[in-house]
């Protein structure tokens, strides 16, 4: 809500919002937080408030709804209610991660740091008009710290020195009539309290009431009093009521949601728009916080982490074979199995990301493990002289059985969480889903391409004894 909103002139809208989330026949019931809670964990003012909505299970839902269509309806039930108000949807444990992530409450969140506020908040106005035009894109908003009135009063030191006062004399009697000052302390047994005086509020809620508050001066004559309009200049202007700082620096952030499309497109189609079309002053840049700062870390992990894993990989199968060219033989399956995981997530309409990263690195291991098998059986039964095609052939034949039970086994204890739907599923559904499509594709190719394959590379290394055609004589004898 408006940051300088007071706690009475924000119950309404809270009240307001309980009621439309309570119409909803999906929803249990709805606790809401206004402001900061009771222990002060979560430092936030009264324009914050918090709902936690528990959902009714799924299959209790109306025909054809699902969380994302509740969302849609309940952003444009807020949207048509509520004017100024920013919203973000987000689950329980989720919100509190996602937060410590951005720096902000919002799932992501861009923030431009520079200086001078009032530029920031200019580049923030730009930067979001090339931000709503990106597909995927919802919930942008922005923290605005411009906006609170500010009392200014300035004093004219030339003019206070006329009459023999200094800055002080004039400050302290701006802070007792507007602030307030300790005038004594009551006592009331063994406990004390600071008695505090200021002038009443008619006397000092209007600009001109401020204007006519009389400062004392000492003159020869008595005592005399001058308007403090004469004093000092007294303005109402606009200033900050939240500053975001971060390393010393001040920045204002533009939070957001992607919904429909994977994160790093979204993002990266942004950068490339602001990049293109606002133009940033020196000393100002924009920097991508939250869940895309992670991604971008966990690529970079990933970078280093996948060479190694294959270059292990690599170590094992030489030590294991003792030949390079049978150490590559065995890893001919893994581009059937990374086929097998991309197809399931495009089957399953699921971006890549970095769960689906780790269910690759796990069929590496997986698609290797199969390949040893065939290569083994392979030398086994090429050792007793046969044909090499005969020898691929009985050795595929005798390893489908354990490698089918190897894979299907796994691919159908996946299976459950790769088609899963309810709430926190799409945590663990790109996992599922690469392991599932890699184990369900990859096997079949395997056993019927790569044996190809290898056959063709491969040399019968036993040495087979020549089989004797009996004659017509030996034969007779």
């Amino acid at each position: 809500m408006p940051p300088t909103i007071s706690l009475e002139a924000g119950m309404p809208i809270v009240n307001k919002i309980r009621e439309i989330l309570l119409r909803n026949p999906e929803v249990i019931t709805v606790v809401s937080q206004h402001g900061r809670p009771d222990n002060g964990s979560d430092a936030a003012g009264f324009f914050n408030a918090e709902f936690f909505v528990p959902l009714k299970p799924s299959d209790e839902w109306p025909l054809g709804m699902t969380k994302d269509k509740l969302i849609e309806e309940l952003q444009a039930a807020f949207s048509e209610e509520f004017i100024g108000v920013d919203f973000n949807f987000s689950q329980y444990i989720q919100d509190n991660v996602e937060e410590g992530l951005s720096g902000v409450k919002g799932a992501k969140s861009a923030k431009i740091i520079g200086p001078d506020l009032a530029t920031l908040e200019k580049i923030v106005r730009a930067a979001m008009r090339e931000m709503a035009q990106v597909r995927g894109i919802t919930d942008l908003r922005a923290f605005w710290v411009l906006g609170q009135p500010n009392l200014n009063i300035r004093i004219d030191r030339k003019e206070a020195a006329r009459y023999g006062l200094s800055v002080n004399d004039v400050n302290d009697v701006v802070q007792a009539a507007l602030g307030g000052t300790v005038a004594t302390t009551l006592l009331e047994a063994d406990r004390q309290f600071s008695v505090a005086v200021r002038l009443a509020p008619e006397y000092r809620n209007d600009l001109d009431k401020v204007r006519n508050l009389k400062v004392g001066v000492q003159t020869s004559a008595g005592n005399a009093y001058i308007p403090l309009g004469d004093l000092a200049s007294i303005t109402l202007d606009t200033g900050a009521s939240y500053i975001f700082r971060e390393r010393n620096q001040r920045f204002v952030p533009i939070k957001f949601s992607v919904r429909g499309r994977d994160l790093a497109g979204a993002v990266e189609e942004a950068q490339q728009r602001i990049s293109r079309n606002v133009k940033l002053p020196t000393g100002y840049r924009i920097e991508w916080a939250g869940e895309f700062e992670w991604l971008q870390q966990a690529k970079k992990r990933l970078a280093i982490i996948l060479p190694i894993t294959l270059v292990l990989i690599m170590l094992l199968l030489y030590g294991l074979f003792n030949s390079l060219r049978d150490s590559l033989l065995a890893l001919l399956g893994l581009p059937f199995a990374v086929c097998g995981g991309i197809l399931g997530l495009y089957v399953s309409g699921l971006e890549f990301s970095i769960s689906a990263a780790i269910g690759f690195i796990s069929l590496f291991g997986v698609s290797v493990m199969s390949g040893i098998l065939i290569i083994n059986g392979y030398y086994r039964v090429a050792a007793s002289g046969m044909d090499p095609a005969d020898a691929m052939f009985r050795a595929v034949e005798q390893q489908m059985r354990p490698i089918l039970m190897m894979t299907l086994s796994a691919c159908i204890g996946l299976l459950p969480a790769a088609i899963s739907t309810g709430i926190g599923s799409q945590v663990q559904r790109p996992l599922a889903t690469v392991i599932v499509g890699g184990m369900l594709v990859g096997p079949i190719l395997l056993l019927v391409v790569v044996p190809a394959l290898q056959t063709y590379f491969l040399r019968r290394d036993v040495a087979v004894e020549p089989r004797t055609v009996p004659t017509d004589d030996s034969a007779q004898t």
